[in-house]
């Protein structure tokens, strides 16, 4: 198809519309939208548009993206979106439903100043609610409206249930002129709610396997140091993790856990540790960059990430610190949820577990550490699987090439 820039000797403008977006350089928040959006700024001028919070700058060049940080309320109360995400926030913190309004409206301000005065060729809006939503209508308001690529990466779609908000992802969906979603099992519940199935494509976040997530032989793994690695909130699993490890250590007492991550569940999972006596084999790292997470891949001997459905239904996508670990060559254990199959792929019957049975958690987790070389012999395999289909390189080349089309 004709290149925009190619034709109007310019990059093709793209504005980037995002909640969960890193606050500064090194940030340990989840930075999968900007890893995408400084790849695809070879190729685009790229303006992201994501609300601010305490101790950000307001506009910034990162990596070669233009970031602008939106305020939505006092410096203080910035706190809908960081350390756990929008859908925990708000079921934790009741109150933080009155910044929903405010914090819309600013974004959909913001970007439609933003449309006026740049003149962008396309708009990528990662959540259907609420960029997505934002950008729909903003095509609406707008004389020449600007095509629009919407991607799901799993709370939106899973999460926020409801008529009403069912319909309004439709919505989104049919004024989108593609939508992607991060797994085959998303595909499945866009079918549920009867969305337009024929506009979505699958194409899953990526994984610096180049530079940064690279198995390193060099390195001996310690063999009784499990890991997890990610935010600290339910669907993550962390809790039936802490209530396996009772068995796990009557019979492998030298084992200990290592939880690299921060989030609202917290200091809960500290109690519970403490209730469960097992604090003293069980270490809260708190936060790390990005930059210091292979060091821990490479070093345990076994990634377990328990994830469970979230009772508001919340579960994961595509989980970016599974794929991280993977590419390491790190044996991996984690909960089945739908979204994990494509990752997995033909390991999925040995990999996967229902994390609500913490017993047979705890035997798994015994298994993988009586038998360290077959588990990573197995991990050697899964790593390469990685590295061929999720490589960030690739994932950023299809979803050029889906705004390119909404262009042309």
């Amino acid at each position: 198809m004709p290149d925009p820039a190619k034709q109007s000797g310019r990059q093709p403008r793209l504005l980037v519309l995002a909640s969960t977006y890193p606050r500064w350089a090194g940030d340990p928040e989840p930075g999968f939208v900007h890893e995408l959006a400084k790849r695809l700024a070879t190729r685009f001028e790229v303006t992201v548009l994501c609300p601010h919070a305490p101790g950000a700058l307001q506009q910034e060049v990162l990596d070669g993206v233009n970031v602008v940080r939106y305020r939505y309320a006092p410096g203080i109360l910035e706190t809908l979106v960081n350390s756990g995400g929008i859908v925990t926030n708000l079921r934790l913190h009741r109150w933080k439903y009155l910044l929903v309004p405010t914090f819309i409206a600013c974004q959909g301000w913001h970007a439609w100043r933003l449309m006026r005065v740049r003149r962008f060729d396309v708009v990528h809006a990662h959540w259907l609610l609420p960029q997505g939503l934002i950008a729909a209508t903003l095509r609406l308001l707008t004389r020449k409206p600007v095509p629009l690529v919407v991607t799901s990466h799993g709370a939106d779609l899973y999460a926020l249930r409801g008529a009403l908000l069912d319909g309004l992802k439709r919505w989104v969906i049919a004024q989108a002129a593609s939508a992607t979603v991060v797994s085959t099992a998303m595909i499945h519940r866009l079918r549920e709610i009867q969305a337009d199935t024929d506009k979505a494509r699958i194409i899953s976040m990526g994984v610096d396997v180049s530079d940064r997530f690279t198995p390193d032989l060099a390195v001996q793994r310690d063999p009784d140091e499990l890991l997890f690695v990610g935010r600290l909130v339910e669907k993550k699993g962390v809790t039936h993790l802490l209530r396996a490890m009772p068995r796990v250590l009557r019979e492998r007492p030298t084992a200990r856990l290592t939880i690299a991550g921060f989030g609202p569940d917290e200091a809960r999972l500290r109690a519970l540790s403490d209730e469960l006596g097992i604090a003293a084999h069980v270490q809260f790292l708190g936060a790390r960059p990005q930059s210091e997470l292979p060091d821990l891949y490479r070093r345990a001997t076994l990634f377990v990430a328990p994830f469970v459905r979230a009772d508001s239904g919340d579960q994961e996508g595509l989980p970016v610190a599974l794929m991280e670990a993977m590419a390491c060559g790190c044996p991996v254990l984690a909960g089945d949820v739908p979204g994990l199959h494509d990752l997995l792929g033909d390991q999925a019957g040995d990999v996967l577990l229902d994390s609500n049975d913490e017993e047979g958690l705890a035997r798994k987790i015994l298994e993988v550490l009586s038998a360290p070389v077959e588990a990573v012999q197995q991990a050697s395999r899964m790593s390469l699987h990685v590295r061929e289909r999720f490589d960030w390189d690739r994932i950023a080349e299809g979803y050029s090439q889906q705004l390119l089309e909404a262009i042309g």
